[in-house]
């Protein structure tokens, strides 16, 4: 499986795991928290918990 990607969205480019999406994945699932990648309009927060909360409000204006 190729995990390189050739264009990675995340600002912060100084991250080890920039543009190598597996180890970016498995960073993050160690600190409960998602890739940059993955988020809605995340305000700094990349808690699962919010990105539960951006979720929810996101459907509820549906």
């Amino acid at each position: 499986m190729n995990c390189e990607k050739k264009q990675c969205p995340c600002p912060k480019t100084t991250c080890a795991s920039h543009g190598k999406c597996c180890d970016c994945v498995v960073k993050h699932r160690t600190t409960d928290s998602l890739p940059f990648c993955l988020f809605l309009d995340n305000d700094g927060d990349k808690s699962v918990e919010n990105y539960y909360r951006k979720l929810k409000l996101r459907f509820e204006k549906v």
